[in-house]
């Protein structure tokens, strides 16, 4: 079994970088920006020094809401240079999330990109602190937020009270060297480095404290399982601000000195363009991101011949995707993963080498120095193999807790060291998993469970079918029933009696959805989690449309 590794994130960049100055370590396909591992760690101090400059000390919290832009992974690493935990800003948030999160993680200072889309950052930040307008940079006085003091945009333009980011690096120069060096060696492996904020699939976000442990272990554990090398090109389309992004992604490559080759917003085109011209071995993304793509008319007009590893996680992986990422894409090698932000993220993944029904039918097995077992719902009891339960963790990839919030984390992780996941699944023989649904997701059908992954699964074998989600709505007879939100292939028309009589005598009668409800898309978080409980909220709506 491989041995755990104790070390801080800045050491982690620094020893890439005695290893391996002059490759290539960041680098983005639409724009002439490539960084050497010499580069990326001389920046990374800097930017250390910019954010001990503006006050942070060891154990302050800044939060970072950006896209993928440049300044991320330098920011990760000069986080984890000096010590202060950097906490992650979904890009989807508005005004009350946006506030929620910065007055709950106690951030002393927030780094921005200005605009996202069609949202405006800096504008949704002066609603929350209006004191910007008429403050000096560096000395805000906000009556909701009284502990943040420094804004820093990214851009080129000048806004009220905010340092642009060229001002926040000259900062940088106030610090010297050895103030530097004696930060650094005051951080411990252990340390909480980074916050992240559960996506809220099932309600309000909870901040989970990840330490350097936690993370870099994660990572090389990842990169082993997709067997990467120095000589390996990831493309990251997935969001930073999300651990797919910052670990499955930039810390899984950087662990091995590879390069990262990140797409700054998700489009399929994009995408398949920068694995073409960067030559790309390996592509992350969630399902939806791989349908889009594989959805492409001119696919076949890139040559994606460089492909060989990947990962694909964060929701459900239907069979068929997967089959064709392997076999449209060239993914031969392609992992599965499993685990939540609490474990940093990955609990589980398949081996390269693993047979293509593994690859399809689970999410692999635990990884190194991760136990994970499966529980009777509520209690610690295991059940025999191939019995549904809890699926349960515990190892280093557990998060220390939730931040300010000690009832939840009680709640989460057991007296015995156990995180509890919520989610359900099955165990093999051999240790591979399946994860079979939700705790909360599972539908009580008049006594009987039913279990929205076996529908979905089923369903997706309909070739009119692109996408289908699960999900329990109210019932006056039976409590609960099954409704199937349906996303069709382009130019496809079908009918609810269609569906249901396709499923009709193959699975059994109380399965089949008695609500058939076809819709353009899902509601999803930024990472690209469906929000199934939003779809339960729209099922009141759909109702009243047929009365």
């Amino acid at each position: 079994m491989a041995e755990l590794v104790y070390q801080t994130l800045g050491e982690l960049l620094e020893e890439k970088s005695a290893q391996y100055p002059d490759r290539e370590a960041l680098v983005y396909a639409d724009r002439n920006f490539r960084m050497s591992y010499a580069q990326l760690n001389k920046q990374s101090d800097l930017v250390a020094k910019a954010l001990m400059a503006i006050g942070l000390e060891k154990g302050h919290h800044f939060s970072v809401w950006t896209t993928n832009v440049p300044e991320w992974p330098v920011l990760q690493f000069g986080s984890g240079k000096m010590g202060a935990p950097l906490v992650t800003v979904n890009t989807n948030y508005r005004t009350s999330e946006l506030e929620f999160l910065l007055k709950q993680s106690d951030t002393r200072a927030i780094i921005l990109i200005d605009q996202y889309r069609d949202h405006s950052f800096i504008d949704t930040l002066y609603e929350i602190c209006p004191e910007l307008n008429d403050s000096k940079p560096g000395q805000l006085q906000s009556a909701r937020l009284p502990l943040l003091k420094n804004v820093v945009v990214i851009s080129d333009k000048k806004y009220p009270g905010t340092f642009n980011y060229e001002e926040f690096l000259a900062k940088g120069i106030e610090v010297s060297d050895e103030q530097l060096e004696q930060r650094k060696n005051s951080i411990r492996f252990d340390d909480v480095i980074n916050i992240q904020y559960t996506s809220g699939t099932t309600g309000f976000p909870k901040g989970v404290m990840l330490t350097s442990s936690n993370l870099i272990n994660n990572a090389i554990n990842i990169a082993e399982c997709m067997k990467l090398t120095h000589e390996d090109r990831l493309c990251i389309p997935v969001p930073f601000f999300h651990c797919f992004g910052c670990v499955i992604g930039t810390l899984a490559i950087v662990s091995v000195g590879g390069t990262m080759v990140p797409v700054q917003e998700f489009h399929p085109e994009e995408v398949l363009r920068t694995v073409e011209k960067e030559k790309c071995t390996a592509l992350h993304g969630v399902p939806t991101m791989f349908i889009s793509e594989l959805n492409l008319p001119n696919i076949k007009e890139f040559d994606l011949s460089t492909l060989r590893t990947g990962v694909m996680a964060g929701s459900n992986c239907p069979i068929e995707v997967m089959r064709d990422v392997i076999n449209t894409l060239g993914m031969v090698d392609v992992t599965i993963c499993y685990g939540q932000t609490e474990t940093s993220p990955v609990l589980t993944q398949t081996r390269t080498d693993d047979p293509l029904d593994l690859k399809v039918e689970t999410v692999g097995r635990a990884l190194p120095n991760v136990e994970v077992k499966i529980v009777k719902p509520g209690t610690n009891e295991e059940v025999p193999r191939g019995e549904q339960g809890e699926i349960c963790a515990r190892g280093y990839v557990v998060m220390k807790g939730y931040y300010n919030n000690p009832e939840a984390t009680q709640e989460a992780i057991d007296s015995d060291s156990w995180l509890h996941t919520g989610d359900l699944g099955t165990m093999d023989e051999n240790g591979y998993v399946r994860v079979t649904g939700r705790l909360k997701e599972m539908i009580i059908r008049g006594g009987e469970n039913v279990y929205p992954r076996e529908i979905e699964e089923f369903l997706y074998q309909h070739p009119k079918v692109l996408d289908v989600q699960v999900t329990g709505v109210p019932d006056e007879k039976y409590g609960e029933e099954a409704a199937a939100w349906i996303i069709l292939k382009e130019g496809q028309i079908a009918t609810e009696e269609e569906i249901k009589e396709f499923c009709t005598g193959k699975i059994s009668r109380h399965k089949i959805p008695r609500h058939i409800i076809f819709i353009d898309s899902y509601p999803m978080t930024a990472s690209g989690k469906i929000q199934k409980f939003k779809l339960r909220e729209q099922f009141s709506g759909f109702v009243k449309t047929l009365k």
